[in-house]
């Protein structure tokens, strides 16, 4: 597994090197980490009968590899056990950091911290393997918890797939500040400036277990939940 970091930045290619905003586009393997941690909802992006496909999914980081979790039945992960190589995809986490509003409608912007990885996800037969990427996808949401739940049987692991994707082919991109008015527009009569965006989580809501005899377990959250933050 692909997990000593060689360097501190990922190799620039063509594939990652954007068209346009290429003074927004950046390769340092710390950066790329923390925007992946900071998220557990990807999209991922696959040809299919020679057309585009692109799916939200779970994931997790381990390492310099990314894991995908999916259904056996979900078309990816049929044509990553089918396809010799691999599935070749793209993998791309976006977060949403303001709404930037500038006095003409063509420097209107988003403040945000995107990746996007390319390569070919394989899927993951290795029962240890699978373990540690099912655990990983899990603590990705909720860090802690993995330890805390049951895992899963022999059913729900034969329903379940998982997709492993290097971490080789990476670039971040990030915007921030205000807007880039034009000069000649400063004195037009419109607000301009930033509406932040931020991710609020509320108080934990437990199951009515009461009926089962569970309500008083159920009424108090653990830790993790009750100090619950992305990081």
């Amino acid at each position: 597994m692909p997990d000593t970091p060689q360097g501190d930045s990922y190799p620039r290619t063509p594939r990652t090197t954007p068209t346009r905003g290429r003074e927004r586009a950046t390769y340092d393997r710390a950066l790329v980490h923390a925007v992946l941690d900071e998220g557990y909802v990807c999209h991922l992006g696959f040809v299919r009968d020679g057309a585009p496909v692109v799916l939200p999914t779970l994931y997790a980081r381990v390492g310099e590899r990314l894991y995908l979790h999916g259904s056996t039945g979900q078309r990816p992960a049929r044509a990553a056990a089918t396809a010799p190589d691999g599935l070749p995809v793209c993998v791309t986490v976006t977060h949403i950091d303001g709404i930037v509003l500038a006095r003409s409608a063509f420097h209107h912007s988003i403040n945000y911290r995107s990746v996007v990885v390319h390569g070919v996800a394989r899927q993951v037969t290795d029962p240890a393997e699978r373990a540690l990427g099912f655990d990983a996808t899990v603590n990705q949401v909720v860090p802690g918890r993995a330890a805390d739940c049951r895992p899963g049987n022999a059913r729900e692991l034969a329903a379940t797939a998982l997709l492993a994707l290097d971490l080789a082919e990476v670039s971040a991109k990030v915007r921030t500040g205000g807007p880039n008015d034009e000069p000649e527009d400063l004195d037009l009569p419109h607000w301009s400036g930033v509406l932040p965006v931020r991710t609020v989580y509320g108080p934990p809501e437990p199951v009515d277990d009461g009926a089962n005899g569970h309500a008083d377990r159920d009424a108090q959250p653990p830790a993790y939940l009750t100090a619950y933050a992305r990081r």
